[in-house]
């Protein structure tokens, strides 16, 4: 028998497929009132554009006066299941605003459209110009646009310059690679009574972010995926040494084991020197820092002559309904959410980087903002070397994620031998690859 999850899935792509086999081309406008709903998770959280987002929303009911957006706050950690559960039920959503990591299992099980399938050529040419080739990539997948890239960031080191300087280190001039910033490290521990250095990277219970371990196990060369997307790889010479590179931090005093809330707060309150997380967190950071210590920002640190490749966090929106004049006016609303106009909004309210990047200059835009706040700019350099945070195939997705990131706890703050246990943890996993 089949378990109650698959036949969920299967109940919604069958339901997608018998109203997609009768589906005709989308309008070129909407020219008659219509509402569509749109599921988002910035909406469920107070502190991360919730505020921003209705007002990007107003704006396009304003300018699109035929559409009335549905706008429906869903926590990201739950996006899959409650998407799933509504397309079967048939009251599911036209649009949603979907992980990344989510989006191999979206696509493959809730009939998400790809942009290419509905929106002619030279309109989507016209859109995606001006665009960051890189950030649209995330969205893409089998030669596809499935999600249009919205709301992403890529790790960024905040550090406090003043602890730089009370432990007789330049602020001008940050880690540029892990042997620097473990020296930095050390010099700040004994120097100083505050925390060397903390990460998303791996974590304590809910400390760690996949798609910034991945970043660090890129930066050397590695992968946790093969190419093909058949196997498993976290367990391979080069990510086992970037692991050991964490643990050999941890067992020096540098790397401290911490939850992600409270490295927030310390790094905020000027009792941590150095945090390497998404640089969303820069406007949280700014308001913490101000009149206490002098915050900055440097991209991700390396390994030795090797540039860092850093990955992305964030989210595409996704089209899943299959009527034409929804699907019209779902990309009218992806549009305008991605929009120039709506990336000024995003990158200087919210804190995520613009996929537009032609606006970063621009004073009509973004040029002020960008000169007003040079945090933001590491973030922005690292586009260009941006690899798109890897989804793992199948049903079992989540499961293979957490042993991966149980696993790399346990390397490197829980004493366990690393290349053993990464090695376990990936024979484990890859039997739930499909």
């Amino acid at each position: 028998m089949l378990p109650r999850s698959a036949i969920a899935a299967l109940a919604v792509s069958t339901a997608f497929l018998a109203t997609s086999v009768w589906a005709q081309s989308m309008p070129a406008t909407v020219d008659q009132p219509v509402e569509i709903t749109y599921y988002n998770y910035n909406l469920a959280s107070t502190g991360i554009g919730a505020e921003a987002t209705r007002s990007m929303i107003e704006q396009f009911e304003a300018a699109n006066p035929n559409i009335s957006v549905n706008a429906v706050p869903v926590q990201s950690t739950e996006m899959v299941s409650r998407t799933q559960a509504d397309l079967a039920a048939g009251i599911g959503p036209d649009v949603t605003q979907t992980v990344f990591d989510d989006l191999a299992y979206t696509i493959d099980n809730f009939g998400a459209v790809a942009l290419e399938d509905i929106v002619p050529a030279d309109e989507l040419a016209a859109h995606f110009d001006g665009m960051s080739e890189n950030g649209l990539d995330l969205g893409r997948l089998n030669g596809k646009t499935y999600a249009l890239a919205y709301t992403f960031s890529t790790p960024v080191l905040f550090y406090n310059a003043d602890l730089f300087r009370a432990a007789g280190l330049d602020p001008d001039q940050p880690p540029a690679t892990w042997d620097a910033l473990r020296e930095a490290g050390l010099a700040i521990a004994e120097q100083t009574d505050a925390s060397p250095f903390e990460a998303a990277i791996v974590g304590a219970g809910s400390g760690g972010d996949d798609w910034v371990l991945q970043s660090v196990i890129l930066s050397n060369g590695g992968r946790t995926l093969s190419e093909d997307r058949t196997t498993l790889t976290f367990a391979e010479p080069q990510a086992v040494e970037a692991v050991q590179m964490m643990r050999d931090l941890h067992d020096a005093g540098v790397y401290g084991a911490t939850d992600l809330g409270s490295s927030m707060e310390s790094m905020a309150s000027g009792q941590l020197a150095m945090y390497l997380t998404s640089s969303v967190l820069q406007a949280y950071l700014i308001a913490g820092s101000d009149g206490k210590f002098e915050l900055r920002s440097a991209a991700m640190p390396g390994f030795g002559d090797r540039p860092a490749s850093p990955t992305n966090s964030g989210s595409g929106l996704v089209i899943h309904t299959a009527d034409p004049l929804k699907q019209r006016a779902a990309w009218e609303l992806m549009k305008f959410m991605t929009s120039r106009e709506a990336y000024t909004i995003i990158t200087s309210q919210i804190g995520y980087v613009p996929l537009r990047t032609d606006i970063v200059t621009d004073p009509a835009y973004l040029g002020d903002w960008v000169a007003d706040h040079p945090l933001v700019q590491p973030n922005l350099d690292q586009l260009e070397r941006l690899e798109p945070w890897v989804a793992y195939p199948g049903p079992n997705y989540r499961q293979i994620n957490s042993l991966m990131m149980d696993a790399m706890e346990m390397a490197v703050f829980g004493g366990a031998d690393v290349e053993a246990t990464l090695a376990d943890a990936q024979a484990n996993a890859q039997s739930l690859m499909p």
